[in-house]
């Protein structure tokens, strides 16, 4: 296989495992495809009962020999934790980008570089964060589906309402990651979510790609899945409840309170406006949700948004 150029940037992939050997092997054969060829695999295993650390191993030790890092496994930690530690463990390395890969996955040949060229464009200093669509595909990759369009641009104090960046197509550039790695993350978060209100809340960039750029597998033990058509994402949303979506509303509130250092000043003068209204009465909430951006992306989740945000 050809290497990249030395002075190509180099993209650590972060793939924690889980019972994932029914899918594992497309996903590692889908990153000797890459066409930005400059990547080495960052790897811990999250206490698989299958032959998940096997498989891993063997692409290790053949056509990712001398490109692959193995992390100490350790206690189960549940993928939002086992990602946010590979990063933790990953900026010691020389790499200039990070991505996460789930383990269920197929990259389409393209993915890394049209993350490594947006990610470049970003002012050297500044955290930057790269997610672009997946097209959805059954058990047996047929296709089922697209992501959910990104209407709104990526902002603070909108990513405290939600999570548009998909972790599987996730990537970051030094200062994100290292931003990211030095941070205490919220309660039950997860690991694209956290980074994506990092980023936003520090000042930084998030680049949204439209293109496709990996299959994104459905099947009955997916973590996260599809999030559907707008009207499916605002009953989504519906569905799930009030008290534990803003449970996680305030944990992210919370999590940023204690470590004022991630936010800018507009960020804090905005975070402190929304603080305000949950621990206010009705017109403080209202108040809140009349700041620039603190809104969901489609007008489904929004109304649900907003009607949790007033009842508290």
């Amino acid at each position: 296989m050809t290497r990249a150029r030395d002075d190509s940037p180099l993209v650590a992939i972060l793939l924690s495992t889980f019972n994932g050997s029914p899918y594992l092997d497309t996903q590692l054969q889908s990153f000797l495809t890459q066409s930005h060829t400059n990547w080495a695999l960052h790897w811990r295993d999250d206490g698989s009962s299958d032959n998940s650390v096997a498989l891993v191993t063997g692409f290790s030790e053949g056509p990712g020999c001398g490109r692959c890092v193995r992390h100490a496994s350790g206690e189960r930690l549940n993928a939002p934790a086992s990602f946010l530690t590979l990063l933790r463990q990953s900026v010691a390395s020389p790499a200039a980008m990070f991505a996460f890969s789930d383990q269920d996955d197929i990259w389409l040949p393209e993915k890394l570089a049209r993350g490594v060229a947006a990610l470049s464009g970003i002012p050297s200093g500044m955290p930057g964060l790269y997610c672009a669509g997946h097209i959805l595909v059954d058990d047996s990759l047929r296709p089922i589906g697209h992501a959910p369009v990104v209407w709104r641009p990526p902002s603070f104090p909108a990513a405290i309402t939600q999570n548009i960046a998909q972790g599987c197509t996730v990537m970051l550039n030094r200062a994100a990651a290292e931003l990211i790695a030095g941070s205490e993350p919220a309660d039950q978060t997860w690991h694209d979510w956290w980074s994506y209100i990092v980023v936003t809340a520090s000042g930084g960039r998030v680049v949204v790609d439209p293109a496709e750029t990996m299959l994104y597998r459905q099947h009955g033990t997916n973590q996260v899945g599809n999030a559907g058509s707008l009207l499916q994402r605002g009953v989504g949303v519906f569905r799930r409840g009030r008290r534990p979506f803003m449970s996680l509303v305030r944990s992210h509130i919370n999590a940023l309170h204690r470590q004022p250092h991630l936010l800018t000043d507009t960020s804090r003068a905005q975070l402190a406006v929304i603080e305000k209204g949950l621990n206010g009465g009705y017109c403080a909430r209202l108040s809140a949700l009349r700041l620039p951006g603190f809104r969901r992306q489609s007008w489904p989740e929004d109304m649900v948004f907003r009607l949790w945000f007033l009842l508290g």
